[in-house]
């Protein structure tokens, strides 16, 4: 099925030259931080972790995601997500290609990655992340092309497959959860010491995941002869707006506890974030604007008559996923580090090398993303 990957109009070919050449730029900066180190960054021995593991943390939970579609199809034979897995599951390998990159990039010295491997450590969280992150992957490159080529094929897909199926679902749930444990399993960063780190990182995958899906959905069906369907959007846009709630909620309840606990080390980083603490605040109306896309995605997507309209609908998923982006992306990494745990606020802020490589990146993974759904939406119009 490769050969579909090279069969496409001029705007197809462009795109892909387009995203090679970001992947060019991105690297070269990458070369040059290979060259003079991590001090090319914004992150400092306050700020350990910054641009790189912020999006690392995000797109962990777009792949998470993409169990929301496979659990009523293989599980509930929802047959109406039969349309709209392959999507699913081809969107989760992206993610994770992403996710896979953006740990190389956040490493000094690449090859100390290997060292997970050679010297395994079976109390170490890090190393059950890299096996469930690189499982999930595995997982998903398996089961997504034996199913799609079983469907190009009009056979059903091998019976081994179906085991599978069934062991990616928890591998699925897995790389959040472990995620999670990265940073709640740091008794010195009380932001992220809490036992719903792990739930609230979930809700949050099983919001962008299929807010994302959505979005690709409707751009598919007006730029191809495929259509995912109606009802399988709709579907996908109740999943969006109970996890949404779900996720606003534990934020909320986070909240609640800083401040009503009055205990000074959980409620500073809140209000580094919301209010800005030392006469430091450049995350604060980010924060706010997080908080406000949310509020107006769950609006639009709870109340039926709006989330049917899929302008929209668009519009509401977009609010969802850019909200979660910076709440997990940005708030969730610097707010557990500011202030430090010697009540320093050293703020941070990735520099243009640090962006530039980050974009490389992205590029990267949206270059598979357009390879595996041109093959995939190639055989849904021929099958159709």
């Amino acid at each position: 099925m490769l050969e579909l990957a090279f069969k496409g109009s001029k705007n197809y070919f462009g795109w892909v030259l387009g995203l090679l050449a970001l992947i060019g730029i991105g690297f070269g900066f990458y070369l040059y931080q290979l060259k003079f180190g991590l001090g090319i960054t914004g992150m400092s021995r306050d700020v350990s972790w910054g641009f790189y593991i912020a999006n690392f943390t995000f797109l962990v939970g777009v792949a998470a995601g993409g169990v929301m579609v496979v659990i009523p199809y293989y599980l509930h034979d929802y047959k109406a997500f039969g349309k709209i897995t392959i999507l699913g599951e081809f969107l989760a390998i992206a993610a994770l290609i992403m996710c896979l990159l953006f740990i190389v990039v956040d490493l000094g010295q690449p090859m100390r990655i290997f060292n997970v491997w050679i010297y395994p450590t079976l109390h170490s969280v890090l190393f059950w992340d890299t096996l469930v992150l690189n499982g999930y992957l595995l997982l998903n490159l398996i089961v997504g092309w034996n199913v799609l080529e079983a469907e190009r094929n009009d056979t059903h897909y091998p019976a081994w497959v179906k085991p599978l199926i069934y062991i990616s679902i928890p591998f699925a749930i897995g790389i959040h959860t472990v995620t999670a444990y990265l940073y709640c399993g740091l008794p010195g960063r009380e932001f992220w010491l809490t036992a719903i780190l792990a739930p609230r990182f979930l809700a949050s995958a099983f919001a962008a995941g299929p807010a994302l899906l959505i979005l690709l959905c409707l751009f598919i069906r007006k730029t191809t002869r495929f259509d995912p369907g109606r009802e399988q959007i709709q579907a996908l846009a109740k999943i969006v707006a109970y996890a949404v709630c779900v996720n606003f909620f534990f934020f909320l309840c986070e909240v609640f506890v800083a401040f009503y606990s009055k205990i000074p080390e959980h409620m500073e980083h809140l209000t580094y974030l919301f209010a800005g603490l030392q006469g430091k605040g450049s995350l604060v109306p980010w924060m706010w604007g997080s908080v406000v896309l949310m509020l107006i995605s769950i609006v639009l997507l709870v109340n039926p008559s709006t989330r049917r309209r899929e302008n929209i609908l668009m519009a509401s998923c977009a609010c969802a996923f850019v909200g979660i982006w910076i709440d997990k992306g940005l708030g969730m990494i610097s707010g557990g580090f500011v202030p430090s745990p010697l009540d320093h606020v050293t703020e941070y802020a990735p520099t243009f090398p640090e962006f530039m490589i980050a974009v490389g990146v992205y590029a990267a993974g949206v270059l598979v993303l357009t390879i595996l759904y041109k093959i995939a939406v190639s055989v849904k119009e021929e099958v159709a």
